[in-house]
């Protein structure tokens, strides 16, 4: 596949940027890569931020993309913008809890309950 071809489905509604995950398992580095390039752009490009990642599709996640998640969180916050994550499998939401992940983000169940945590 081309490097050109986006890893993310985006898409714009009431100011707030929706991101979803093509790939079932995020492992691959260099997927990783341009994934957090793509959302690290839509973020530069928003005076403040409001993003919500999705993990409905995902079924694996590596420690590289946690990492990429981290800088995405201080990107946002750099531009005091707000980011959620929702859509979680049990698996994966089970990662951030042993990393105290969970802390760090505002993780919700759905993308409704998601979208109605933005201020």
């Amino acid at each position: 596949m081309p490097s050109a071809q986006s890893r993310l489905r985006v898409r714009k509604e009431q100011g707030i940027t929706r991101v979803e995950f093509i790939d079932r398992n995020i492992l691959d580095e260099a997927n990783i890569q341009q994934i957090g390039d793509e959302i690290i752009s839509l973020i530069l490009n928003d005076d403040t931020p409001k993003l919500l990642i999705s993990f409905a599709n995902v079924d694996h996640l590596s420690s590289a993309a946690l990492g990429t998640l981290i800088t995405i969180h201080k990107k946002i916050e750099g531009k005091s913008g707000q980011l959620r994550l929702a859509n979680i499998d049990p698996q994966i939401h089970e990662v951030f809890v042993i990393t105290k992940l969970n802390m760090l983000f505002q993780i919700h169940d759905t993308e409704d309950d998601a979208i109605a945590s933005f201020t």
